[in-house]
């Protein structure tokens, strides 16, 4: 031991001597068995075992009645070694496992080592079981240490108090970190032992209520005093309060990074217009659209303390829906939500949007069923979407072309208006073939989602669109919003009132074609801009690193932090297995402590984030939360990246920050970003095997 070691306290060395030991002594015990192994295996070679046979066959055509029956069983002898399985599979010597459990039951102490393959040589002492099958685990998940316990075991009823529960991490065969209630150590880069009081090393905590503060954007318990107002004023320049408080004919554009408050200053503003000219701006008049569906109850909430809880909020897709069926008086036709994303990216890009207009006549059909036809046309045009390819500028893949083309074949059928209607008609493919000889048959006579805004510009090209105008537009997130879908709110709106907020560097589509492209789209075109340059949700060190992700993507100027900040945790893991024991035990004992906290765990995909949220049954509060469906209550939010647009937590996880879930491409620099900066007090970035090549090497 280090001279360095031994300056840890004594209950750390004593603890790091029991750990190496235990380390030591199953690293000896699978050697050892595998050795033996590798002999039995060389004994048995199934090439002279096979041979063996062989030669007792050909015997045994010749043998007496005498010595059949020897040769006979040697040959069953030699079949069954053939037959035999492979032995169960040993514990990966470099990583073992990575949890150690000591049960005191009536005076007998006994080691259990938690791992993904079960071992045991009970006379060394060495007992390795599999985590997800092996009845004794339960307990590892169930009790703290120090906790009594009591589990039916197959055949006994096990009782007694946890003695030791600790989280390990072994890599390449060597102990790196041990996890105990009190401490952690962790050895440094030189070898020497560290000791970090608190769990985890880095602790979560003192963070509740922190994304609830007056002013800003949160999950929790928002504040309805009449305050709120004069507190966000008070965090704006001269020229930001001007800019919202300008002339109501004036477009807006409040840009701004993550946390900045451009939510809340487009709120306001929409509070403002109303409280200045109530006639002119109703609330039933004004509308606010944002992408997802959390951020559209969000903001609904945060409209509620203003005396606008009337005002409509809407999200893209519900604004899609209803827009249609107000223009085209019609009910919806069958949607397909799940297009290709070949083909959603196609029909969002501004490529696709410039392409179509440009080829559209001003004159034509403005029935529905004629302009689906008339699109469809466009969709099966190789050379059409061959042209946009090319427009892109190496934006969009060729494979869209097909995928496009390919998708459309099946949607389209030549009784459509038959399937649309919904009358009882024999409805055929392109092909002439029936519906139900198509696999994919379901996807007859559909549209998708991305499409109805295009029938809208299509439509709005060539006559004024129906319904009652808007007095006033706030588009959140704005740079997620197609420049077809920003086109067709334009014509929705009776001036040019609008307000648009966003923040490029946190697009999660490839729709985003710029501000100027954006507001032209709009027909906004010279609006006033807005640019808030403080970041008020996350403090300095997550700012910090939310900007190294983003990289050459980074604004040239970087917004300043409204404060300092815990550090943010990196945690480094082997595998998946143990990043993910590690912090559900984090977020129990959180949890526990700040029963008022909210707190994000932000996975890259609603699947990781289904997985995840699997392990956490005894984590006390955990909601796994699909489709933006989040309660805005204290708890834990198992969710995904995409869901949290616009959303703050007190603290936040990314527990999938691996080169797997975020490698070296714009795409996921930005949406790393989007994870990173949902956090107000503290984050914590975990990375299960290769970390991600986004996040700056940590310093040493």
């Amino acid at each position: 031991m280090s001279s360095e070691q031994t300056q840890l306290p004594e209950e750390a060395r004593k603890i790091l001597e029991e750990e190496e030991a235990l380390l030591l002594r199953v690293k000896k015990t699978l050697n050892r068995q595998l050795a033996i192994r590798q002999r039995e295996r060389a004994r048995r070679d199934p090439e002279a075992l096979r041979a063996r046979l062989i030669e007792l066959r050909d015997l045994a055509v010749s043998a007496t009645t005498f010595d059949l029956p020897t040769l006979l069983q040697e040959m069953n002898v030699i079949q069954a070694l053939l037959d035999r399985k492979d032995d169960a599979p040993l514990p990966d010597r470099n990583t073992p496992y990575f949890a150690h459990l000591r049960l005191d039951e009536n005076g007998r102490l006994t080691d259990y080592c938690l791992g993904r393959a079960s071992f045991f040589e009970s006379a060394a002492g060495v007992r390795v079981v599999d985590w997800r099958y092996a009845p004794i685990a339960r307990i590892f998940y169930r009790y703290r240490e120090g906790d009594d316990f009591e589990e039916q075991l197959p055949g006994r009823l096990a009782e007694g108090v946890v003695a030791a529960r600790r989280i390990v991490v072994i890599y390449k065969g060597e102990l790196n970190r041990i996890t105990t209630p009190d401490f952690s150590l962790v050895r440094g880069h030189d070898g020497a032992w560290l000791c970090h009081q608190g769990a985890i090393g880095a602790s979560l905590g003192g963070g509740s209520g922190t994304a609830t503060r007056a002013g800003s954007l949160g999950v929790g318990s928002l504040m309805t005093d009449q305050s709120r107002h004069e507190d966000v004023s008070a965090l704006l320049d001269r020229e930001q309060f001007e800019a919202m408080t300008s002339s109501p004919n004036t477009p807006l554009l409040v840009l701004g990074s993550a946390g900045s408050g451009k939510t809340t200053v487009a709120l306001h503003r929409l509070a403002s217009l109303n409280f200045e000219n109530p006639e002119r701006f109703p609330p039933h008049r004004m509308q606010v659209i944002v992408p997802e569906p959390g951020l559209a109850k969000l903001s609904h909430r945060l409209l509620e303390p203003l005396q606008l809880g009337s005002v409509q909020v809407q999200t893209l897709d519900g604004w899609a829906q209803l827009r249609f069926q107000k223009v085209f008086s019609t009910p919806l036709p069958k949607i397909c939500d799940d297009a290709p994303p070949l083909v959603t990216s196609l029909k969002r890009h501004p490529a696709f949007y410039y392409e179509l207009r440009g080829r559209l006549p001003d004159e034509g059909t403005i029935n529905f069923r004629e302009l689906r036809r008339e699109l469809a046309e466009y969709l099966t045009d190789r050379g059409f979407l061959q042209a946009v390819v090319d427009r892109a500028g190496g934006t969009l893949p060729t494979t869209a072309i097909e995928a496009t083309v390919q998708h459309t074949m099946k949607q389209v059928v030549t009784l459509a208006e038959a399937g649309i209607a919904g009358e009882d008609a024999e409805v055929q493919t392109l092909d002439g073939k029936g519906m139900g000889d198509d696999p994919a048959s379901e996807l007859a006579g559909s549209v998708d989602i991305e499409d109805l805004p295009i029938f809208l510009m299509m439509r709005a090209l060539r006559c004024d669109i129906q319904g009652d105008k808007l007095t006033h537009l706030v588009i959140d997130e704005a740079e997620d919003i197609s420049l077809t879908e920003l086109f067709v709110m334009g014509k929705t709106l009776r001036d040019r009132s609008v307000t648009l907020a966003g923040d490029d560097a946190q697009q999660t589509f490839s729709s985003f074609a710029g501000w100027e492209e954006a507001l032209e789209a709009l027909g906004a075109s010279g609006a006033a801009r807005c640019r808030l340059q403080v970041s008020y949700r996350c403090p300095k060190p997550i700012a910090e690193l939310a900007r190294a992700v983003l990289g050459p993507l980074a604004p040239a100027e970087a917004a300043s932090a409204g404060r300092e900040g815990l550090p943010v945790g990196r945690f480094a893991f082997p595998d998946e297995a143990q990043a993910n024991l590690f912090l559900v035990d984090a977020l129990r004992d959180l949890a526990e402590r700040e029963p008022n906290a909210s707190i994000g765990v932000v996975l890259r995909t609603p699947e990781a984030a289904q997985g995840f949220f699997g392990l956490c049954d005894e984590v006390p509060r955990v909601r796994l939360v699909d489709n933006g469906d989040f309660s805005f209550t204290p708890g834990i939010d198992v969710t995904d990246v995409n869901s949290v647009k616009g959303l703050e937590f007190d603290y936040v996880i990314v527990p999938d920050a691996s080169a797997a879930s975020y490698p070296l491409t714009d795409e996921a620099r930005r949406l790393l970003h989007v994870a990173l900066s949902r956090a107000s007090y503290q984050l914590w970035v975990v990375s299960p095997g290769a970390p991600s090549p986004l996040l700056p090497r940590p310093e040493a």
